[in-house]
């Protein structure tokens, strides 16, 4: 899906707009009720020390049924109004379904 698709779209469960960015990361929990936490990886360079340091960021997004996103899915999530305290996201594609990357490794 590109951006103009998905700006102009609106999320099929409770009409949600989608609006503002969107991340790639791995669903690292979904104990929550139509809730997974998703979590990516970016190293930033520290100018003084001349090298880099690994950061992570989570962060809380809806999951919708037709979704149904489990523990180790890379998943495509978009920023959209607040849900809830902590929610800002909705899950807006599931890119690999966590037996197709256990395949891939087993194949290695």
């Amino acid at each position: 899906m590109t951006k103009q698709n998905l700006k102009n779209k609106k999320s099929k469960e409770n009409k949600i707009s989608l609006r503002g960015r969107t991340f790639e990361g791995v669903v690292i929990s979904d104990k929550m009720h139509k809730t997974v936490t998703v979590e990516w990886k970016t190293r930033e360079y520290i100018p003084k020390y001349e090298r880099y340091e690994r950061r992570r960021t989570r962060v809380k997004a809806h999951n919708p049924k037709d979704m149904n996103a489990k523990i180790g899915d890379y998943v495509n999530i978009m920023e959209t109004r607040p849900l809830s305290k902590t929610k800002h996201f909705i899950v807006i594609e599931v890119k690999n379904k966590d037996q197709e990357v256990k395949n891939e490794t087993s194949q290695s």
